[in-house]
């Protein structure tokens, strides 16, 4: 879909996108969408089961060395 896109397209993009929605308010947009981001990927973690991270091993402790 996006294949035949070049450098020109995408300047047009942007450009039609500042007009509509202001210089000032694109910072606000990018924020709270960074911030909808990091609320998802926090309510998916747990459904994922941790099996994206690696299980700890818990240390031996001092005295059973």
């Amino acid at each position: 879909m996006f294949a035949n896109l070049n450098g020109w397209h995408a300047l047009i993009i942007v450009a039609i996108i500042l007009l509509l929605f202001g210089a000032p308010k694109i910072p606000a947009l990018a924020k709270s969408l960074g911030q909808s981001m990091r609320i998802f990927k926090n309510e998916v973690k747990p459904e994922l089961g941790g099996r994206d991270e690696t299980p700890e091993t818990p240390a031996p402790a001092a005295s059973e060395r």
